[in-house]
């Protein structure tokens, strides 16, 4: 018996130790157990308690007095499945007739708390099915990206979502996107990440960093074309504008519109083309964009005018050419100027680290998703790199990304350097580098000196 007791006092210091320094080790190896024995033993009197049942039908009722037996209880959602995951739980329910989905959104937070968890959130599949993903612990505080993504061409993954999901940039959803954040929130470690996972991909960067290249410039090994200052922008953009109108030519000699050609094969974008005619695609990313709208002079605001308008042109028809825009800022507002508001309802994807005021969040969810903009303006300063994400359905979610050091980018970039395409249009603004010199291996007698 005493040892029964010692091992038994072990194993709950153990866990405590685990919940207290390690808790992703804790949830897999004693959280998913208990986490799951505590829902589904908690699981009918939860959903009364929360609301989320139906009364019993008429014809149970009727059968009940007809075999003079008790009246049947109310029913909760039926379990269609209960799904272990490395970050927390998965419920998959069938809803009763008469509930509906908003129901479950609403009652998320006592979910939580009922069912003993770090966070809850719900998302509909279909009629009548919700998915309730429920995480053990916070994801979010130290962020470990499983070791198995879901890869895809022009599809990256940059950030750990707050319901354990991974969160993916992916251009062929959503072609164009705005992130914005204050100093030190961890705008430029996304923009890294973002940067490391297009590296390995078949695409031609281009970047426009004003800061005299000090976030790009770096990186410039894995670039098609570079700009640092608004008036090498300024020409860089209008070649882009041009490669795009020569791309559009070559759809609409391709497009093989014939009565004998079925519809699906008619081509509108790039992605219809045959491999060997398809054209690179191109991501654009521009650091601090104010700095290309800001003016001070006559001469600056013609270039202002003539930046915004093709930055604007590209993001109305940029898509179907294979020109995806990635816009970064502190701001960006309707004081920049005019054409800023055109350019940013073109953006559909919104990611606002921590902000310095109200107004800031505004800018990026106040058109699109308004519960958004107090979440935002909640960032704490001590977590840099989390962030509120959004697009035009009207949905958001808080994430984090892993923070990657400018060094680990920039071996990403030399070491995916050979998949940098030349773009004929923009080889005056290809980044003139030496090149890499070989490590050199140690000499044999050296080796065993130090043996």
């Amino acid at each position: 018996m005493t040892w029964l007791t010692v091992l038994l006092l072990l194993v709950v210091v153990t866990a405590g130790l685990l919940r207290w320094r390690r808790p992703a080790w804790y949830w897999l190896t004693f959280g998913i157990t208990l986490a799951t024995l505590r829902v589904l033993v908690r699981y009918a009197s939860v959903m009364d308690a929360c609301g989320l049942t139906v009364p019993p039908s008429r014809w149970r009722l009727a059968l009940a007095r007809m075999s003079n037996r008790p009246a049947p209880e109310s029913r909760p959602p039926r379990i269609l499945r209960i799904r272990p995951t490395r970050t927390g739980l998965v419920l998959r329910l069938k809803l009763r007739p008469g509930q509906d989905a908003f129901d479950v959104a609403a009652a998320t937070d006592r979910l939580r708390h009922s069912f003993a968890m770090y966070g809850v959130t719900s998302r509909e599949l279909r009629s009548s099915v919700v998915e309730l993903r429920m995480t053990g612990y916070d994801v979010l505080k130290r962020v470990q990206m499983p070791a198995k993504v879901d890869r895809a061409p022009m599809r990256v993954p940059v950030a750990l979502r707050e319901d354990g999901a991974v969160h993916y940039r992916d251009y062929r959803a959503i072609p164009h996107a705005l992130t914005l954040g204050a100093t030190k929130s961890g705008k430029s470690v996304y923009q890294r990440n973002l940067v490391a996972g297009l590296a390995a991909q078949d695409v031609a960067l281009v970047g426009i960093d004003c800061k005299q290249g000090v976030e790009l410039f770096p990186l410039a090994r894995r670039f098609s074309a570079l700009a640092d200052n608004p008036d090498t922008a300024a020409e860089l953009l209008d070649a882009l504008v041009s490669h795009m109108e020569g791309v559009y030519q070559l759809i609409r000699a391709e497009q093989r519109i014939t009565a004998d050609v079925p519809d699906a094969e008619i081509a509108a974008d790039i992605w219809d083309l045959p491999d060997d005619l398809r054209p690179t695609p191109i991501v654009l990313l521009v650091d601090e964009v104010a700095e290309l709208a800001l003016f001070a002079t006559k001469e600056e605001e013609k270039r202002r005018d003539r930046i915004i308008t093709a930055l604007a042109r590209l993001a109305q028809l940029g898509r179907a050419a294979g020109i995806y825009l990635e816009i970064c800022g502190q701001r960006f507002g309707s004081e920049l100027g005019k054409g800023i508001t055109m350019l940013r309802a073109q953006l559909t994807g919104r990611t606002a680290h921590r902000v310095n005021d109200e107004s800031s969040a505004n800018m990026a969810f106040g058109d699109i998703a308004p519960d958004a903009v107090l979440a935002a303006i909640q960032i704490p300063t001590e977590t840099p790199g989390l962030a509120v994400t959004g697009d035009s359905s009207g949905g958001w979610a808080r994430i984090r990304t892993p923070h990657t050091t400018l060094r680990q980018a920039v071996n990403a970039c030399n070491r995916h350097a050979d998949r940098t395409p030349d773009v004929p249009e923009l080889a005056a603004f290809r980044p003139a580098l030496p090149q890499l010199k070989p490590v050199p291996a140690p000499a044999v007698e050296t080796a065993s000196a130090a043996a």
